[in-house]
């Protein structure tokens, strides 16, 4: 064990484990959405979840994996109440259409995970001639959270049962120094030699927070019970890593700074699931505590600007 033990008022820790914080706890009745979960903390957080009763919708941008995933995760607990659908994050188009199959089925929705994300990939723009990892990591599921808000609403109405939408952040959006960079992000952005993709990166994390306030502000002033947070998984030696190198998980220092997946599903299944976080809104949690983030990530102009530039670049026309 690397991890010097400090549990923080939650009782929790950098070493915990998504099974761990949700020990005890019966989500039966409940339906969550998770993007993303057919590897990495996503998939681990629908193994925890599944375990504890929710019915868990995966979010895939590939079935094929998403359905060995599922048939995986049944292998050991034939009980799991799991749906796999397609969801690419890159298009526009890919997540309305999600969005739409999922209310034709008259599925509830409890929990909205926004999980899925890239690690600095190459320049490239997504067919809505978007900055793809900006797309991918913010965007879609901007879009996607405001396309099923009212589903959540209905949710919460009937079942009298707090909502909760939470989106996996990092802890690197602290490097976003100049903040979000709005005139580089849609098809403005033609010179790939200008494009940093580590700062794309960062700046997508940072997005991520700014929404999570502003959602949840907007949630606080129309009175509804469902609450907005972002979290900070650690980091997470998963497929996201794919696109750089330098932490490989081979290293003695790479094994006592990184985490496993089910460390690094813990802080999201804790804020999903545990009764701490009822009726905390508007937050940025770490290691199943709320941390602080940048002076940035708390701006609040910030965050309505980011809010305002996700809409029109949203906006069906």
């Amino acid at each position: 064990m690397c991890f010097f033990e400090r549990k923080g008022p939650s009782g929790f820790s950098k070493s915990s484990t998504a099974e761990e914080v949700t020990q005890g706890i019966d989500g039966t009745g409940l339906t969550a959405i998770v993007t993303g979960a057919s590897s990495g903390i996503g998939r681990e957080t629908t193994r925890v979840l599944a375990l504890r009763g929710v019915h868990v919708v995966m979010a895939v941008r590939n079935t094929d994996s998403g359905r060995k995933v599922k048939e995986a995760i049944l292998e050991q607990n034939p009980n799991a109440k799991i749906d796999v659908k397609e969801l690419d994050l890159g298009s526009l188009a890919s997540v309305r259409n999600f969005a739409s199959e999922f209310k034709s089925l008259g599925f509830p929705l409890n929990l909205l995970i926004n999980n899925a994300g890239v690690f600095a990939p190459p320049f490239m723009l997504s067919p809505d001639n978007i900055d793809l990892q900006f797309q991918t990591n913010h965007l879609g599921h901007f879009l996607l959270t405001n396309l099923l808000l009212e589903t959540m609403k209905s949710t919460t109405h009937q079942s009298h049962k707090e909502g909760r939408i939470l989106t996996v952040s990092s802890g690197s959006h602290w490097f976003a120094f100049r903040g979000i960079q709005f005139d580089r992000i849609n098809d403005r952005i033609n010179d790939e030699s200008r494009y940093n993709r580590i700062y794309g990166y960062v700046q997508s994390k940072l997005a991520n927070i700014l929404h999570a306030k502003e959602l949840a502000k907007c949630l606080k002033e129309e009175g509804v019970e469902i609450t907005a947070n972002s979290v900070h998984p650690g980091c997470v030696n998963t497929n996201i890593m794919r696109y750089i190198s330098f932490l490989d998980g081979s290293s003695t220092i790479s094994s006592c700074l990184v985490k496993n997946a089910s460390q690094g599903a813990a802080t999201t299944c804790y804020v999903a699931m545990h009764p701490q976080v009822k009726g905390i809104s508007g937050e940025y949690f770490a290691d199943c505590n709320i941390a602080n983030s940048s002076s940035l990530a708390k701006d609040v102009e910030l965050a309505k600007k980011m809010w305002d530039f996700s809409m029109s670049l949203t906006d069906a026309k």
